[in-house]
């Protein structure tokens, strides 16, 4: 197996890190693997955030479900989907663009997470952690001000780094659902009930997998802060769903 791909499989979520800064040197070449992703038309349709302000990164921490770890974070990057900026430039120079539409948004959040996980990699080659948070997508209103977002950009999400600490990278790496599950030939396949206990069941170790599979949706699908997501991400929606609003 290449470095490439060790890099890739050795890859872990880090929430710990050690009291050691990122030098400019790497923040750049993290920042440069980042404009290197596959983009839309060469368009890069997203912005980068760099949150570097203390008072800042624990606001969001606050803000994004109280986990601590993100105020601690040597390097915070949010990652905006970004149509605006294009439809601002047609603006610009006199042309009659279209309104933006969700299309316009789903294309731009891929480029953001493109992106973004180019910044992922290429920090892990440089032996520097990160960990994605979700959370950056609830609380439209005070992420909005908080992050000064103008209606038609989206925080698609937020990645934070720094260097692991030894018990981090002494935890053992985290399953995956079995290929046959995932990848279907030529077509979708939707998994029936036998499938889809085949695919999840080694999650559940030594409790029932009906008794896990509820546990885990309480926790996760059911919880206050996926309903507070699909709140907000609505909310973010409204402005690409209302063309008076353009």
């Amino acid at each position: 197996m290449n470095d490439t791909l060790n890099t890739i499989m050795n890859r872990r979520s880090v929430r710990a890190f050690c009291d050691r800064e990122i030098s400019k040197e790497d923040r750049g070449a993290i920042l440069g693997a980042a404009f290197r992703a596959p983009t839309a038309g060469n368009q890069q349709l997203y912005s980068i955030i760099d949150v570097n302000d203390e008072g800042k990164k624990e606001l969001l921490s606050v803000l994004c479900d109280n986990q601590p770890f993100i105020k601690q974070a040597r390097l915070v990057l949010v990652f905006v989907a970004d149509p605006l900026k294009w439809y601002d430039a047609y603006i610009s120079e006199g042309l009659s663009p279209r309104r933006l539409g969700v299309g316009d948004l789903m294309l731009a959040i891929s480029d953001a997470n493109i992106a973004a996980q180019n910044a992922v990699i290429a920090a892990e080659s440089l032996g520097i952690g990160s960990c994605y948070i979700g959370d950056i997508m609830e609380r439209c209103e005070d992420m909005r001000e908080a992050l000064s977002l103008p209606d038609k950009v989206f925080p698609a999400c937020m990645l934070v780094f720094g260097y692991p600490t030894e018990g981090v990278m002494k935890r053992p790496l985290l399953g995956r659902i079995p290929e046959e599950y995932v990848v279907f030939d030529n077509e979708y396949r939707r998994l029936n009930a036998d499938d889809l206990r085949s695919a999840l069941e080694w999650k559940s170790g030594e409790r029932s997998y009906g008794d896990w599979l509820r546990a885990f949706m309480e926790r996760k699908y059911n919880s206050d802060f996926s309903l507070e997501m699909t709140r907000s991400v609505e909310k973010y929606l409204d402005a690409f769903l209302d063309g008076e609003k353009q």
